[in-house]
């Protein structure tokens, strides 16, 4: 398997799973969260306490534990081999996805734990105060976070652009692409000076005919 294939794949899998990321975040924040607002507070802790125990799965943990690496990857490979010009925007993005990376795990999950301890709901005697210490803080942040994925989303998907536009004339260490016949130089004949052109020049008297 050669450098570019690999770079391609790392590029535009880790550009997948941060566009996951982007969107499930972002789902929470323009419908998941405003339709429990809509609802009871024993309603909303218990769907949120529900939800904190059914995404600990592998369609979940793979982009969000895995597009990190992903992108750390992407950087290595562009930084040593094709589409130097992407590597601003890879950078970039990693930077961003560990802000929201640190985001989620400094402020929401602990929420969630906190949502956790509270117990079932229906034994928690003042669910409005249990509500209220969880749902505007982690509502906030999760629309922080959900932006700021999606910036790194964004910059991933356009430093994949560069890299299409570009994965045809920029080649490491100046190296020529794979197949491409190297160009060769033919000399001019040298002729003494002085000499007229060829085409100018008289032509010899044929012998003649016996």
């Amino acid at each position: 398997m050669s450098l570019r294939v690999v770079q391609t794949a790392a590029l535009l899998a880790a550009t997948i799973t941060t566009g996951l990321m982007a969107g499930l975040f972002a789902g929470f924040a323009y419908s998941v969260m405003p339709g429990l607002g809509r609802s009871s507070s024993r309603t909303l802790i218990e769907a949120m306490q529900n939800i904190n125990k059914a995404i600990i799965n592998g369609w979940f943990m793979l982009p969000f534990l895995g597009s990190a690496p992903l992108i750390v990857l992407a950087v290595v490979l562009a930084w040593r081999g094709y589409g130097r010009n992407a590597l601003p925007w890879i950078i970039a993005a990693l930077a961003v996805y560990l802000v929201a990376f640190v985001i989620t795990s400094a402020v929401n999950v602990p929420l969630n734990n906190q949502l956790d301890k509270a117990g079932n709901p229906a034994h928690i005697s003042d669910l409005a105060a249990i509500r209220n210490s969880f749902e505007h803080k982690w509502v906030t942040w999760n629309i922080v976070r959900a932006l700021v994925h999606a910036a790194a989303f964004g910059c991933l998907a356009w430093a994949l652009v560069l890299y299409g536009a570009h994965r045809g004339q920029a080649h490491p260490a100046g190296r020529p692409s794979l197949g491409a016949p190297a160009a060769t130089h033919v000399p001019a004949p040298v002729r003494p000076a002085g000499t007229p052109p060829t085409h100018l020049q008289p032509r010899a008297a044929e012998p003649p005919h016996g």
